[in-house]
């Protein structure tokens, strides 16, 4: 009897996508400029208080962007400046892996120079809109704040933001405003780009709460003084005045002890008085007369 060999049909199996731990996540390449590490630092620092009032998201400075349709390590991906996503965990990350997170930033910020802005403006730009679907991009030069604009994702296609009458840009999916402020950040006078809120807040960094906190706390401390030293001043004006009043109780109870001596002593004049009109009288001599 013969027997028929059958060999087994073995699926492909497609390959598993690499996670975060799996992909590099430094290129060891530098920031531009140390002013554009401190604007990227003073972008991210406020988000961490702003963030602990929220329930979730992430946000990420100079940090790699995964978002390969082919989930594939080396290609499609790009370092933003400053991303933020919202309804995703609480949680460290890597890298940003859009398949392994489900889903793209809601905003990238990008801090543009000389020898990024073409890049920044138009590939990135391209990139972020048709593939990544980033719903908001914003960029800013720190050596030139004239150089600042804004997009929202529409059908598909970024439509520039125009500033507000307080020359602002408004993050509609984070609520919050981009302003342009003048001011002195780790020893740099400058313009930088800050949060802020609608009402026109600026987000505070870790270091100007600090400052705040204590400066709060030594006007607290001069109001406690202040309030301790008027204390003890309507304290001693309360003693005087009980002093003052009580002088005056024993000045009026000493003229009324002497009213009520001399009372007294007319009494006794005029009783002395009426005793010798009396004799008078009885020896025939009229006292009226005398």
């Amino acid at each position: 009897m013969s027997k028929t060999m059958t060999s087994a049909v073995v699926p492909n199996t497609p390959p598993i996508p690499p996670t975060q731990y799996e992909l590099p996540c430094d290129d060891g390449i530098p920031m531009e400029t140390e002013r554009h590490k401190l604007q990227m630092e003073l972008l991210t620092d406020p988000l961490y208080p702003w963030l602990a009032q929220r329930e979730d998201g992430y946000f990420g400075g100079n940090m790699f962007l995964y978002f390969s349709a082919e989930q594939i390590k080396n290609q499609d991906f790009r370092g933003p400046d400053v991303f933020v996503v919202l309804g995703v965990p609480k949680a460290e990350r890597l890298s940003w892996v859009v398949w392994e997170e489900g889903k793209a930033p809601d905003v990238i910020i990008e801090l543009i120079s000389d020898s990024t802005a073409n890049t920044d403006k138009t590939t990135k730009k391209v990139v972020y809109q048709d593939q990544v679907r980033v719903p908001e991009y914003f960029w800013y030069d720190p050596f030139n704040p004239e150089d600042f604009a804004g997009f929202r994702l529409h059908n598909g296609v970024y439509q520039p933001l125009t500033e507000d009458e307080q020359g602002r840009l408004i993050s509609e999916r984070l609520g919050l405003a981009l302003v342009r402020w003048q001011g002195v950040y780790k020893n740099v006078d400058t313009t930088w780009l800050r949060w802020a809120t609608l009402e026109g807040i600026v987000l505070p960094t870790a270091e100007e709460i600090a400052v705040q906190a204590q400066e709060e706390a030594a006007q607290a401390q001069q109001e406690a003084t202040q309030a301790q030293q008027e204390a003890a001043q309507a304290q001693q004006e309360a003693t005087q005045a009980q002093q003052e009043a009580t002088q005056a109780q024993q000045e009026a109870t000493q003229a009324q002890q002497e009213a009520t001596q001399a009372q007294q002593q007319l009494a006794q004049a005029q009783q002395r008085a009426e005793q010798l009109a009396a004799r008078l009288r009885a020896m025939g001599v009229d006292p009226d007369q005398v």
